[in-house]
C-alpha cells in the first residue's frame, strides 16, 4: 500500500471512534440504504421494497443509526396521515464520493480477490508451518 502523505501529521491513527463512526457508517444496510437515499428521499416502506433482503428491524436499526451520525435526516410531512420521509442529510453526501471509490475499488479488484480466495480454500485455509492456520505474521 502506498503512503499518501497527510498535511497534519505522518500517518493517520485509525482510533476506536474511527472503527466506530466507520462500522456504523458502512455497514451492509447503511451503505444500501444511503445508496437509495442518494437518489431521492423515501419513505420507510418505499425503502423497504427498494431493499427487499432488509428486514425491518435492520431497517429500523440502520435509519436510526445513520440518522445518529448525522449522515440522513428524518422529516415529518404534515399530511393526512401524517408521514415520515428519509434523506441523505448534507453530512451524509459527504460520503458519496467515498463511497463510489470503495465501490469502484471493489469492482476494479473483485477477480483479484476472487483468485486470492479460491488459492487459500485450495490450500485448506492454512498458511504456517506444518499447516497450521493463523500463525502469519499479521494474523
Amino acid at each position: 500500500m502506498t503512503e499518501t502523505a497527510h498535511p497534519t501529521t505522518e500517518r493517520l491513527q485509525l482510533t476506536q471512534q474511527h472503527r466506530e463512526l466507520l462500522d456504523q457508517v458502512l455497514d451492509k444496510w447503511s451503505l444500501q440504504v444511503l445508496e437509495e437515499l442518494c437518489e431521492r428521499p423515501l419513505r420507510f416502506n418505499d425503502l423497504r421494497r427498494a431493499i427487499p433482503s432488509v428486514t425491518q428491524k435492520s431497517l429500523t436499526t440502520a435509519l436510526r443509526r445513520l440518522e445518529r451520525n448525522g449522515m440522513v435526516e428524518r422529516v415529518v410531512i404534515s399530511s393526512r396521515p401524517v408521514a415520515v420521509e428519509y434523506r441523505v442529510a448534507p453530512l451524509g453526501k459527504t460520503l458519496q464520493g467515498l463511497v463510489d471509490a470503495l465501490h469502484l475499488w471493489a469492482t476494479d479488484t473483485m477477480a483479484a480477490v476472487e483468485r486470492a480466495r479460491e488459492r487459500f480454500d485450495a490450500d485448506g485455509g492454512t498458511d504456517g508451518p506444518n499447516g497450521s492456520p493463523g500463525s502469519a505474521v499479521g494474523r
